[in-house]
């Protein structure tokens, strides 16, 4: 960002006249700063208040873009302060200024920004970690306060009077390290798309086993989004087994709305067999409302 200096020049004749200007240059002709401020004069006498101005809100291009008369004699040495409130550049295709300091939104996203790296470091380097986790083809160190934030099972576990608070270890020997891996990249708020696409099958089981409801939640529209013949009895079943009203609307609609059930005739047979009785009866339900004989 290229810098604009701001002038500020005194003017007296019968009455004194205070100017502020950018100094003259292609940047200040083609995004003006866009300045909202407040001047105030005060004076070597103790006896007199200081003259405050009104909030002023101007676009400065030239010396003749504000000028602000003081309306009281002044005797001796003065000073004249000016608080800048904000100040924005015009963009060149026109539209609103941005300001050039930091909003709240801007320093709420750098400070979550830093929180993360600071987090991911904690995890990466097991910095300060007091629980050991054992998966099924490993171990992973992490931070009893980050899980107990983040799960109430988690919490649990390490408030009261069990194993794992005693031994400061957890079991998870139904997913692998990488699972795992994914898992508290999760809660440590670091996963990337990848990770969590290639995981979401293990990370929906372990948000349904440890109450994480978010990422439960994110698990359930990631899965609605690319439902196909070959991954449609298994979402079927996965709703069911987790209880994602979401997930099974959308895959019955796909069978039965969309006609897709006589794409996977054959695997029907032994997805009968297998799906829990009360969900072969609701998808014969679904089926007889949809269907309309000829």
């Amino acid at each position: 960002m290229e810098l604009v200096y701001t002038y500020l020049s005194v003017e007296k004749n019968r009455s004194m006249y205070i100017r502020l200007f950018p100094e003259p240059s292609r940047i200040s002709k083609d995004q003006p700063p866009l300045a909202r401020f407040v001047l105030r004069v005060t004076t070597s006498s103790s006896n007199r208040r200081p003259f405050v101005s009104p909030i002023h809100e101007r676009v400065l291009r030239t010396s003749d873009d504000f000028s602000c008369p003081i309306d009281f004699s002044i005797q001796g040495r003065f000073i004249i302060d000016v608080e800048f409130l904000d100040l924005k550049i015009c963009p060149l295709n026109g539209g609103d200024g941005s300001s050039i300091w930091p909003g709240d939104e801007t320093m709420q996203y750098l400070a979550t920004q830093s929180t993360l790296k600071c987090l991911s470091r904690m995890l990466e380097e097991a910095i300060h970690a007091d629980v050991t986790i054992y998966t099924a083809d490993g171990t992973l160190k992490a931070h009893k306060a980050i899980l107990s934030a983040s799960s109430p099972v988690f919490q649990s576990m390490f408030q009261h009077d069990l194993k794992e608070k005693e031994s400061s270890t957890v079991n998870i020997e139904d997913m692998t390290s990488d699972s795992c891996t994914a898992l508290l990249s999760y809660l440590y708020g670091t996963i990337s798309q990848e990770a969590f696409w290639r995981h979401r099958l293990a990370l929906l089981g372990a948000a349904n086993k440890y109450d994480i409801v978010d990422l439960k939640d994110a698990c359930e529209e990631s899965l609605l989004e690319d439902i196909n013949s070959g991954n449609v009895l298994e979402r079927l079943q996965e709703a069911w087994l987790y209880q994602l009203d979401k997930l099974k609307k959308g895959c019955l609609m796909y069978l039965l709305d969309f006609g897709k059930i006589y794409d996977v005739r054959e695997e029907m047979n032994t997805f009968f067999r297998q799906a829990d009785r009360e969900l072969v009866v609701e998808m014969f339900q679904e089926l007889l409302a949809v269907w309309k004989p000829a």
